[in-house]
């Protein structure tokens, strides 16, 4: 696995002058449990930093939405959660919501926000055989900003694209300790592998943070040779060095939030205290 060192290029809203209350939160926002990859790596990074993590459960999955209803869903819950909650950086760790709604949100924002983005750029340097697959969700896959990556980045190379919204459902119930599909993950492996040149991928990239959650299960259906490259590690490094110098205090647990109705499963309530988040509410 490696990390998408093009994540850095998304860059935040300047940090503001006012100075920063050391128990101001980073808040990391994602569609569902996907961006609690790009969590473990903050975690690293940053051990002392207060966190809220955001899951809309209630919206996902997103890649079925279109671009107008994911820009203003993400838009909106992060202008009301930021009023709320007065994080010092916001982490929108959802490839689909970035490729949608990254720019929307930075105008209406007065906060460092950090996006993810597809690891085409370090996929590109690793691979041998030229030919590289994307495994995001639909929305994500047929976004401009990633054709603009691919002819920035892969010139000359094979890019391969799959839509793979039964890998999220996949990634949920796993967190939830819950069977995997093994069908969802023999398709998304098939569903690149057939395409023209598919026989010659040697690097995958996760274009959704949910998908890291199931590589194990996914370096098995694709077989050996096959390296996987998604985002996690240089999100971290990005929100390190914009909140590089800040001072932290975490004066209460931290917590994760969901959007959807109904009660959260004790298995995820296990999960979530694993990655150190040991209140659950909604919001």
């Amino acid at each position: 696995m490696a990390s998408d060192t093009t994540s850095a290029p998304q860059t935040a809203n300047p940090t503001p002058c006012a100075p920063i209350d050391p128990a101001s939160p980073i808040l990391v926002f994602d569609s569902g449990v996907g961006g609690l990859t790009v969590l473990e790596e903050v975690r690293k990074a940053l051990p002392e930093a207060p966190i809220i993590y955001a899951a809309d459960t209630a919206g996902l999955p997103y890649g079925s939405k279109t671009e107008a209803q994911v820009a203003a869903r993400v838009a909106g819950l992060l202008g009301r959660m930021t009023e709320r909650f007065r994080p010092r950086l916001v982490c929108i760790a959802c490839n689909t919501a970035s490729t949608i709604a990254l720019g929307m949100v930075r105008e209406v924002l007065e906060v460092p926000i950090v996006g993810t983005v597809p690891a085409i750029k370090p996929a590109a340097a690793m691979t041998r055989t030229g030919v590289i697959g994307l495994l995001g969700t639909e929305a994500t896959i047929r976004q401009a900003y990633v054709d603009r990556l691919e002819q920035e980045f892969a010139a000359g190379k094979r890019l391969l694209r799959h839509g793979a919204p039964g890998l999220v459902e996949a990634a949920e119930a796993k967190l939830r300790g819950e069977r995997v599909d093994p069908a969802a993950i023999a398709h998304a492996a098939d569903a690149l592998r057939s395409q023209p040149g598919g026989d010659r991928i040697d690097t995958v990239v996760l274009a959704c943070t949910h998908f890291p959650l199931v590589e194990e299960e996914l370096a098995q259906a694709f077989g050996p040779g096959v390296r996987f490259v998604h985002g996690a590690q240089g999100i971290a490094r990005q929100i390190a060095r914009l909140t590089q110098g800040q001072e932290y205090a975490r004066q209460a647990p931290d917590r994760a939030l969901f959007t959807g109705a109904g009660d959260v499963p004790d298995a995820y309530r296990t999960k979530l205290a694993q990655y150190g988040l040991l209140e659950v509410g909604k919001f």
